[in-house]
């Protein structure tokens, strides 16, 4: 069968447009989100320059907005330098520090609310665990998590210290998990002892030993998160607890 003989047949015309009263609440209005895209169209490197020196923390400021020299390899602010977890965080102390960052509702019925904060701080914690345990920047550490707060301040405390995260889904198996760890050449794991789906515990601690024994020798820690309380095999020497190097 060729091409020309496919015919799609998931066609979706209906529009859901928003409750009035909820359209009257957005940061952005029809008209200022056409003026926007206006400002776009007319010169789009001003626009994201203007953008990204108003809505952005610098640590250094560009002065490049776009280098083109080697399109379609486009490279964007590439003179300047930020940290993308102080700008998800530490810019919003002063006004929203109290403000909820997270709020959290586990399939067992359990429940957590962080403020910036709060979560500012379970981060800067666990990223400076990451840099007492040699971890620096250009690192590449793997994240297996379930779905749990710990997961987003392992990413952001990757971010802070500029290491190179990948996040590999929890469901996913011990040998796919191999391949991206050894695609990355990872020198860290940082998982949980399990967590639930659909009502069933799932392990991954023990998914991260399968994974590990076949050869992923660029790993030189775990650091488990207790989630389940099931129990797990921890490795002298490579295995740590979260709560513990916290």
């Amino acid at each position: 069968m060729t091409d020309s003989n496919l015919e799609s047949i998931l066609h979706e015309n209906r529009s859901f447009p928003p409750p009035a009263e909820f359209a009257a609440r957005a940061r952005i209005t029809p008209a200022e989100f056409a003026a926007l895209n206006t400002e776009a169209d007319r010169d789009n490197v001003a626009f994201w320059a203007r953008l990204a020196r108003q809505e952005l923390s610098w640590h250094t400021k560009f002065k490049q907005t776009l280098d083109d020299t080697h399109a379609p390899n486009y490279r964007w602010f590439a003179d300047g330098m930020l940290n993308a977890s102080y700008n998800c965080l530490d810019v919003h102390l002063a006004a929203n520090g109290d403000k909820p960052a997270i709020i959290f509702e586990g399939e067992p019925g359990d429940s957590h609310t962080l403020s910036y904060r709060q979560l500012t701080a379970e981060v800067c914690r666990f990223a400076n665990a990451l840099k007492a345990l040699g971890m620096e920047p250009g690192d590449r550490i793997v994240i297996y998590m379930p779905m749990v707060p710990q997961a987003v301040i392992a990413m952001q405390a990757c971010a802070r210290i500029g290491a190179t995260h990948s996040v590999v889904f929890g469901g996913f198996s011990a040998n796919s998990l191999r391949d991206r760890i050894k695609d990355a050449g990872a020198r860290m794991v940082i998982t949980a002892d399990g967590g639930w789906r659909g009502g069933k515990s799932v392990e991954l601690k023990s998914a991260v030993d399968t994974a590990l024994a076949d050869g992923c020798k660029t790993v030189e820690k775990v650091i488990v998160f207790r989630r389940t309380g099931e129990p797990v095999t921890m490795q002298e020497g490579r295995d740590l607890w979260w709560s513990d190097v916290v």
